[in-house]
């Protein structure tokens, strides 16, 4: 590992893979190039039914695409770090991507290091509830009597990178689909509420990682690189050790990038944990006792009462903006 870690900022070359990415599109890069290779990738998709998300094995793109955007929930490993260990041993280059403890985890049941190894973690918010976005899906589907057959977690396309809104797909008896956006989920997710208890003393909130690469949206791009961002995507780049280094610079012919520094970076997801909500009891006894209507309206800020709120709020201001600059 490196004292301190390689810093970039990253967009891919191909303007239709940055908009099908959540941030700039690296990791698309960094899995084709294992696929090109006849390599393996391991990453986290959503199931048939968009109820949980899982790791899975992905040997082409089609399969991989499957792995490209966040995905804001917990998701399952079931056997793929006994599938990566037999990749491994067959000589397969694996390209293994998931949270910090994940990767430890993985390190952890190799008990060894693998030269056709490729390891790259995300800077972690924290791990929400599974059962929080399985309550929300069947909320949304019943308040619309339609079925849930697709998920945005953060709609780039229609809201620009910067924006946080998930987006559901609906389709109802008719075969009619409608777009359901919606900050619900993601306001629960924002206030510690609904991540898993291991979150709050989280091993990994610090600039070094277990990985030989880690990646996370560039948020502070316009300070650290002015001029780089164009609200299409930025992925933060962090090469930890010599592997990550030789991997990037085996990609870098696909990407645009500038370098940058920790300092620059600097997000408060790398340098501690997120502290316990003191109510955060109080947010699980209502839970467990009220439906998802009323939790959505209390803690996700959802419905007609919270709106006027918002729109209030931004109009004062905007005339307290106004008035500034007489």
């Amino acid at each position: 590992m490196f004292s301190s870690p390689q810093v970039y900022g990253v967009k891919h070359k191909d303007e239709s893979i940055r908009l099908e990415s959540r941030s700039g599109g690296f990791f698309t890069a960094i899995s084709d190039y294992v696929l090109e290779n006849n390599g393996v990738v391991y990453g986290c998709s959503l199931n048939s039914d968009n109820s949980k998300a899982q790791h899975c094995r992905a040997t082409t793109k089609t399969e991989r695409d499957k792995m490209r955007g966040s995905k804001y929930i917990q998701s399952e490993i079931g056997d793929c770090y006994n599938r990566v260990r037999d990749d491994l041993k067959d000589g397969y280059t694996v390209l293994f991507s998931g949270t910090s403890c994940q990767i430890a985890a993985l390190k952890a049941v190799l008990q060894k290091d693998y030269s056709n190894l490729i390891l790259v973690d995300i800077i972690c918010h924290g791990v929400p509830s599974p059962k929080v976005w399985k309550d929300y899906l069947e909320w949304a589907e019943q308040k619309y009597k339609s079925k849930c057959i697709g998920v945005d977690f953060r709609n780039k396309k229609k809201f620009g990178w910067a924006a946080h809104k998930e987006t559901l797909q609906l389709k109802d008896y008719r075969g009619k689909v409608k777009c359901f956006h919606s900050e619900v989920f993601k306001n629960m997710f924002c206030s510690h509420y609904t991540i898993r208890p291991s979150c709050y003393k989280c091993p990994y909130k610090d600039i070094m990682h277990p990985a030989d690469i880690t990646i996370a949206d560039f948020w502070k791009i316009d300070s650290a690189i002015p001029g780089f961002n164009d609200d299409k995507g930025v992925s933060l780049v962090l090469i930890n050790n010599e592997k990550g280094e030789k991997v990037f610079d085996l990609i870098k012919k696909d990407l645009i990038y500038q370098t940058s520094t920790v300092e620059k970076c600097m997000m408060s997801t790398m340098q501690r944990p997120f502290s316990k909500p003191e109510d955060r009891e109080e947010f699980w006894d209502s839970y467990l006792k009220k439906d998802f209507d009323f939790m959505a309206k209390k803690y996700g800020e959802y419905g007609l009462i919270n709106a006027f709120k918002r729109s209030f709020k931004f109009g004062i201001g905007r005339v307290y903006r106004r008035i500034r600059k007489y």
